[in-house]
């Protein structure tokens, strides 16, 4: 375990669960740069970070489909909320079909945050949930409200037909949506949660599939495809690259 580098996940308020998967935390107490892999997870993230190199800045980072390493700058910290894709429309009010595999800088001063909120990982969890809250819309669709809730509940595994019929919603509607909304086709996005179901199993050291791959070559082949390497090497994680994994193994 790397020990310069620190993170802390919580789940959110109930309040705000619809729309928020997780709040967090990282630091790179290091005087180096820390060297992560980014890989694909289905969520859109909203990052406030500092570091000595780099001043305060505010970063809404859109769908990954492909993995990307990065480098954490030393002395980083920062606070991260990841979105679930509802999220998009009913607290982001803007599209991000932009921003696949890419970000972009917000303003300083996005939802009141500074520089000092970040020493105080509970403060910024009380300030982004009151400010989300605040965003919280009246109602909600709920063909689209069920056709998230479904897509969750499923990892990913139910097909676009079936996700169609249960939630009421044309396919044909709902792929112009997710393009729209989201810069990727539905079935796309259920290949990513599918791949981020696996991780779980992955983090346990478990290398066969668990899901509905064709077979364990399939099953390989798209783990490399979203990670970079082979379960195996995914699953020993050295020098905890992969933080989304080290994430779930501490779980």
């Amino acid at each position: 375990m790397d020990q310069d580098f620190y993170f802390h996940f919580i789940e959110p308020d109930i309040a705000i669960a619809d729309f928020v998967e997780n709040l967090g935390t990282f630091r790179n107490r290091s005087d180096e740069a820390k060297e992560v892999v980014i890989i694909p997870d289905g969520r859109i993230d909203l990052f406030f970070m500092y570091s000595p190199s780099e001043p305060f800045h505010v970063s809404l980072i859109g769908l990954e489909t492909y993995p990307e390493q990065r480098q954490i700058l030393p002395q980083t910290i920062a606070f991260v909320v990841s979105f679930k894709p509802i999220a998009v429309e009913y607290i982001l009010k803007s599209s991000i079909a932009d921003l696949l595999n890419t970000g972009k800088d917000l303003p300083i001063g996005f939802w009141d945050f500074n520089v000092d909120d970040l020493q105080d990982f509970e403060l910024c969890c009380k300030k982004a949930t009151q400010k989300i809250i605040e965003l919280l819309p009246k109602e909600t669709d709920k063909r689209k409200h069920k056709l998230f809730e479904l897509i969750y509940l499923s990892k990913g595994e139910m097909s676009v037909k079936e996700l169609s019929e249960k939630a009421g919603w044309s396919s044909r509607q709902i792929n112009r949506y997710f393009t729209k909304q989201l810069g990727l086709s539905l079935k796309a996005y259920s290949t990513i949660l599918r791949f981020r179901a696996s991780l779980e199993h992955i983090a346990q050291g478990r290398l066969f599939p668990e899901l509905n791959y064709t077979d364990q070559n399939h099953f390989i082949k798209e783990v490399k495809k979203f990670s970079g390497v082979a379960p195996k090497e995914l699953s020993q994680n050295k020098n905890d690259r992969f933080v989304l994994l080290s994430v779930l193994k501490g779980k």
